[in-house]
Order: C-alpha cells, then sequence, then structure tokens
C-alpha cells in the first residue's frame, strides 16, 4: 500500500473510532458507540476517502440495517404485548431453589435470544430478574452472569440471534435453515456447559430455596400476543423458504432483510400498539452505529491496509480452522465482534470459515465484561444495586469462553469433516 494523505488519515480515523467504540461512552466529549462511529463515517466522508454518494450506494450495507431494523419492530410489539415480562416472571416464580433458578435463566435467555436478538433479551430481562432475586434475599452476580453469557451463546444458533451473525448471514449468503442446523448443537451444548460452569463456581450461593413475596404474573394482551406469535412463526417460515428461488431478482443475502420488514410491515397492522409506540422502542442507536461503522470500514478497506493484514496473518490459520478460531476470539475481544465481521468481511470464504467466525466472535463475547453489548446492557442496568466487577466476571467469562469455544470447533470441525459444512 502507498502512505498517502489518504491512506494515513484513513487510519487515524479508523484507530481513533475504534478507540471510541471500545471505550463505550465518553462524557466529557458527549460521545458513545453510536456516535463515535457516525463522526468517523462523516469524517472519512468529509476528506474524500470515501464519497457520499458512494458511502450511501456502495459502503452502507443496506440488507443487514433492514433486517436489523424489521427484527426490533417485531421485538417491540411482543414487549408492549407484555411477552417478555410475562415469561421472566414466570421463571421467577416456577423456580423455588436458586439452582433451578439458574438452569431456567439460562434455558430461557438463550433460547430466546436466538429467536429475538440477545441484545433485546437482556434489556428486557435484567430489570425483573434483578428486582425478584434481591427481593429473595439472593445474590444477583451468578443470575446477572447467567443471564448475559446465555444470551450470548444462545444467540449463535441463528443468522438472526446478533448483529454479527446478521452480517454472516448478509455476506456468506448460507441459508437460515441450514446455519441453524449446523449450529444448533453449538449452542445446546454451549448452554448445557453454562449451566454446569456457573453451577460449580457459585455451589455455594445456589444452596436453599426462596421464595419471592408478593410476585405475580402480570396482566398480557392475549389477542395482541397470539398476533404477534403468528406473525413471528411466518417470519421464520419466509427465513426458511427458498424465496431467493421463486422472487424474480432476490438475492440469497436480501431474503432475510426482505423478510423481516415484511414481518415487520405485518405486525404493524395486526398488532393492537399504535405504530409510533412501537417505534419508540427500537434501538436507532444501532442502526446509527452499523452505517457509521461500514463507512469507516470502507474507508480504511480502501487504503489496502486490511488485506495486507489479513494475507499477513493467514498463514497462520491452518487447514482446520483452529487458528482462525483463536484469531477471531482475540481481535473481538480487542476491537468487538461486530467491527471484526466488517473487517474481515471480503477475507473470509467458504461456509466451515463462516460458521467458525459466527461460533467465535459469538462466544468471544463472555469472555470479560465488557465484551459484547449485551454484557454492557446488563452491567448499565444493574449498577446501581450490584457491584459486578472486571475480576468477578472474568472469573466465569474465562471458563465459560474456553469450555463453549473449544466445545464448538471440535462439533464444526467433525461436521466439515464429514462433508456437512
Amino acid at each position: 500500500m502507498t502512505w498517502n494523505f489518504p491512506a494515513v488519515a484513513a487510519l487515524a480515523i479508523f484507530v481513533a473510532t475504534y478507540i471510541l467504540i471500545s471505550l463505550r461512552r465518553i462524557p466529557v466529549l458527549n460521545l458513545d458507540r453510536p456516535s463515535s462511529a457516525m463522526i468517523g463515517g462523516l469524517l472519512m466522508v468529509a476528506l474524500g476517502i470515501v464519497p457520499f454518494g458512494d458511502a450511501l450506494r456502495n459502503a452502507i450495507n443496506w440488507e443487514t440495517i433492514v433486517l436489523l431494523l424489521g427484527m426490533m419492530v417485531v421485538v417491540a410489539y411482543l414487549k408492549l404485548a407484555g411477552f417478555f415480562e410475562w415469561v421472566s416472571t414466570w421463571i421467577l416464580i416456577r423456580a423455588g431453589t436458586p439452582k433451578r433458578l439458574l438452569g431456567l435463566l439460562i434455558a430461557a435467555s438463550g433460547l430466546l435470544s436466538a429467536l429475538f436478538v440477545n441484545d433485546t433479551i437482556c434489556v428486557l430481562f435484567t430489570p425483573i430478574v434483578l428486582a425478584a432475586v434481591v427481593r429473595a434475599g439472593l445474590n444477583p452476580v451468578p443470575f446477572l452472569i447467567a443471564l448475559v453469557t446465555s444470551a450470548n451463546i444462545g444467540s449463535v444458533m441463528t443468522l438472526t440471534g446478533n448483529p454479527q451473525n446478521m452480517l454472516v448471514g448478509i455476506f456468506s449468503k448460507i441459508p437460515y435453515g441450514a446455519f441453524f442446523l449446523l449450529l444448533l448443537p453449538v449452542g445446546v451444548l454451549g448452554l448445557l456447559l453454562d449451566w454446569a460452569i456457573l453451577r460449580w463456581l457459585y455451589r455455594r450461593e445456589l444452596g436453599g430455596s426462596f421464595a419471592v413475596a408478593g410476585l405475580s404474573l402480570p396482566a398480557v394482551d392475549r389477542p395482541a400476543m397470539a398476533r404477534v406469535m403468528g406473525v413471528v412463526a411466518l417470519i421464520t417460515l419466509g427465513f426458511l423458504l427458498p424465496l431467493d428461488r421463486w422472487i424474480p431478482g432476490l438475492d440469497a443475502g436480501q431474503k432475510l432483510p426482505l423478510v423481516a420488514l415484511a414481518g415487520a410491515g405485518l405486525v404493524v397492522l395486526v398488532g393492537r400498539a399504535r405504530p409510533a409506540e412501537a417505534f419508540a422502542h427500537v434501538d436507532w442507536g444501532l442502526l446509527v452505529f452499523f452505517s457509521g461503522l461500514f463507512v469507516v470500514i470502507t474507508g480504511i478497506d480502501r487504503t489496502g491496509l486490511l488485506p495486507a493484514l489479513h494475507h499477513n496473518a493467514s498463514p497462520l490459520f491452518g487447514p482446520s480452522g483452529g487458528g482462525l478460531t483463536v484469531f477471531t476470539v482475540a481481535m473481538s475481544n480487542l476491537v468487538s465482534n461486530v467491527p471484526y465481521v466488517l473487517v474481515i468481511r471480503n477475507s473470509i470464504s467458504g461456509d466451515y470459515a463462516w460458521t467458525l467466525v459466527a461460533m467465535a466472535s459469538t462466544f468471544a463475547g463472555n469472555l470479560t465484561i465488557v465484551g459484547s453489548v449485551a454484557n454492557m446492557i446488563v452491567l448499565e442496568l444493574s449498577r446501581d444495586q450490584v457491584k459486578l466487577g472486571f475480576v468477578e466476571y472474568l472469573k466465569a467469562g474465562i471458563p465459560v469462553t474456553l469450555a463453549t469455544t473449544s466445545a464448538g470447533f471440535v462439533i464444526l470441525y467433525a461436521l466439515h469433516r464429514a462433508g456437512m459444512v
């Protein structure tokens, strides 16, 4: 590559943006992750590294933005119907013992994250779980760690379970059903390992029984919930059907966003809540974050630096994919999993490599307390009542990440050797 002004400026913007993203929030500068990515993208445009028209037409991957928007609208209608509050409260009432609560929480968080995006599950479950365990006199730390680790692990099972998997689905064009079948055993075993590790680590805190006085199932809008769940079933069916073969001009990478957006439109029509009320629950900041990051990555990609780095690192990957797995875990914690997938999107080919990236980048989020957005959500929502420190989380994060990533690699490698991926 040539070190001219555009190359140096693009590298400086790229590094600054990633530092700001890693710090999550800088009160002095009044910046957070979305605004940092947005300003980084604007600087790429202002300095002529990525022309504005090119940024709009080519840099921003609108398929990903539309997929995220569609899924968030559907989740918003489920939230307004009371679905998530009802599920989390039911778990607390039925548990009876801390050990059973841990298991039910991991199962529910993991399975729902596969359907409705892990960040959303953490946002909706954290306040309810926290309030109940504190009222019951239990140590909330094991349950908060269980919530976030299982949300991350469960989200690996589908292409819509987390933002980085959505990117993998768009870039790799792996069919939704094929991805689910490959990652299902990885996710299920990961949840079992998560339960076993946390149960052993916190065995002293999980003894005895408890009762949450005064806790009852909340009222829900059953007709609205039934309608929205019907739409969710149709969306899942749409993900599985080969619509790209039936609809002229529809690319394989465009099927997921089209189905998600159609589902959002249908849920607006059949839902009982006003559209404006549902749209208020959409995470618009996440859409801004993705849009800005797409432009930043396009700018640094044009310098030739990223292809050069990948070319130098690729000999370390090896044919088994073990090196790629380790590299993905390390880089996902260094620059965060979503930016990492964006960085390497033009350097990965083949379904096996893409499934390894999806698995490792997702499980890498459990390593540290700042490893994923879901982790930060739980930390932020519980900070006034629970002191969940870096070291305390790391005690669980290291064994959970090592165990689940190793198991995931073994499963995917075995499937690869069997010719299934």
